[in-house]
């Protein structure tokens, strides 16, 4: 049987080569402003921005943020789960989540007001994520008024490692960016550590229903999600196994 790496490697040309940021291309650290892809991330990305169809990164970080650590306009962003992305460099937002920037920012308000001190509440144009990395014990108690807060301004939260995210109700996730990108070509990789990431692997199950050659790649962590791996056709270990992954494909 081939190697998924040497079966993506013959259609590189038509393929999508897509990956998370967090946990992926950087690795964790308890402050996320600090997060810094591994050096030879980038330049694995950038060529094989040279070779394949699409090369991107999927993540729920903005895409100025994102940007700042991937300049090359080669490489496609998808950030706060596709509801900003950039194509070719220009920078667009979806207009549907801009509607809801009001009860997004009143959302971050009553979280900072409501939440001890130590949990930190990022807020987004778009979203808020909600840290809670440094105190994993309030984790019930920090969840619980993700929710309550959520659901008064009509928003809705998604799980993430040791965080909570709060979106608008916009039906975007990393499987329809990961769905959209891939769509036309032979075949697709995506590379992730989080349960943020099942919808992208949801959606290589539905390429791959189609005929597409679909590969989905599980970066093992100490908090990695089992389904993840369980699901994945490659482990890596770790932001280094994954840089050496994606260089063994340019």
């Amino acid at each position: 049987m081939t190697a998924p790496a040497d079966a993506l490697r013959a259609v590189i040309a038509d393929a999508a080569i897509l990956t998370d940021f967090d946990g992926t291309l950087a690795p964790i650290v308890d402050e996320p402003a600090a997060a810094r892809p591994l050096p030879g991330a980038v330049p694995a990305l950038s060529e094989l921005a040279a070779r394949a169809r699409i090369v991107g990164v999927v993540s729920g970080r903005p895409v100025a943020f994102i940007a700042g650590h991937v300049p090359d306009p080669r490489i496609h962003l998808s950030g706060l789960y596709g509801l900003e992305r950039r194509d070719a460099g220009v920078v667009a937002s979806d207009p549907e989540a801009e509607r809801w920037a009001a009860p997004i920012a009143a959302a971050a308000t009553e979280l900072r007001e409501a939440l001890p001190d130590g949990v930190e509440v990022e807020a987004k144009r778009a979203s808020v994520t909600v840290h809670f990395r440094r105190h994993p014990d309030r984790e019930a108690a920090v969840l619980a008024a993700v929710a309550d807060v959520a659901g008064r301004h009509g928003l809705v939260t998604r799980p993430a490692r040791r965080a909570a995210e709060v979106h608008p109700p916009v039906p975007v996730d990393k499987g329809t960016v990961v769905e959209e990108l891939a769509s036309g070509g032979r075949a697709a990789c995506f590379l992730g550590d989080d349960v943020g990431d099942l919808p992208a692997f949801d959606a290589l199950d539905r390429l791959a229903g189609k005929g597409l050659l679909a590969v989905r790649v599980a970066v093992r962590s100490p908090e990695v999600s089992e389904e993840l791996v369980d699901r994945a056709d490659v482990v890596v270990d770790g932001p280094a196994g994954a840089v050496d992954w994606l260089r063994g494909l340019a």
